[in-house]
């Protein structure tokens, strides 16, 4: 006789209504909590909580800096909504349990792009706990789900045209290492930017008397955390992507172009405890491994459909 298979207990599932789960403030957001089961399922309350929350730290640097702002940090909550299904039974099967609640912040806050960051984070989540009695687990599910938040207003375009050369650099780095003599030009074509269409600009490297290795271009996040006791401020990569490689033709423009990538970006944000912002760095590196770079600020923001 073959062995019976092994029975499998109750499954918890949550399923959102929009296949990409992005949706807008104002907007209902519904969809499931789905329990299988076979047999009948018995519970002592079954609680679905959804929320948004801007989670904020200190990197190790700056504890000891901010002490007072590191031991009092607490999130900040933006969002809750909380639905509960009293003590009973399910049937065999599967069962579906509807809720749906509109995308409003609470009183005194405000609503924050999801975004996720090294220092800063801000998610929306929907958690559903089943209580169960004392011989069976108790069972959770989170799922996480988008907001995207357009600007209220519509940035002026910025073009940026800029130029590096020899001269640009501090004496005292020129001192402590040869700097080569160069001379680069370029145009962001919009330091404004979109965060649904591409950063775009071009460069040219008209005169270097070193041997280039590669050209960067580099996205960076500016996280600032802090209170009335001071705000510490730290620059991370987000990402790096090399528009040229190896020794470039001079006099030869060389486009940029680079996607801001989804979750890891959003719109330029502040409020009183945090900011978010984003830098370019144009990085040129030379065969000895030494490099230059040029800093662009920019500003995100989100259009319209």
């Amino acid at each position: 006789m073959s062995a019976s298979p092994a029975s499998t207990g109750p499954a918890l599932d949550i399923r959102i209504k929009r296949i990409d789960k992005i949706y807008r403030p104002g907007e209902i957001v519904s969809g499931v909590v789905v329990v299988t089961s076979k047999g009948a399922f018995s519970h002592q309350g079954i609680n679905l909580v959804c929320e948004g929350v801007v989670q904020l730290q200190m990197s190790s640097k700056s504890v000891g800096l901010f002490e007072a702002f590191y031991n009092s940090i607490k999130p900040v909550s933006m969002l809750m909504a909380t639905f509960r299904w009293p003590t009973g039974k399910l049937p065999d099967g599967t069962n579906e349990l509807p809720f749906e609640f509109r995308l409003e912040p609470i009183p005194t806050q405000q609503l924050f792009e999801t975004y996720h960051g090294v220092f800063v984070n801000s998610a929306y989540t929907i958690k559903c706990d089943i209580k169960r009695g004392v011989m069976a687990k108790d069972m959770s599910k989170v799922v996480e789900f988008i907001v995207e938040i357009p600007s209220a207003e519509v940035p002026k375009e910025k073009p940026v045209s800029f130029t590096l050369t020899h001269a640009d650099f501090d004496k005292r780095t020129i001192a402590k290492r040869a700097v080569p003599n160069f001379k680069m030009t370029g145009a962001l074509h919009n330091a404004a930017v979109d965060i649904r269409k591409p950063f775009t600009g071009v460069l040219t490297v008209s005169e270097c008397d070193a041997v280039i290795k590669s050209i960067e271009l580099q996205l960076v996040r500016v996280e600032t955390c802090g209170c009335g006791d001071g705000y510490a401020t730290e620059e991370t990569e987000i990402q790096n992507i090399q528009i040229a490689d190896g020794d470039i033709a001079r006099g030869m423009e060389i486009p940029m172009y680079m996607i801001l990538p989804r979750l890891f970006t959003c719109c330029t944000m502040s409020s009183r405890t945090f900011k978010v912002e984003f830098e370019v760095n144009v990085v040129v590196v030379y065969e000895d491994n030494h490099l230059i770079s040029k800093k662009f600020p920019v500003t995100v923001w989100r259009g319209r459909d």
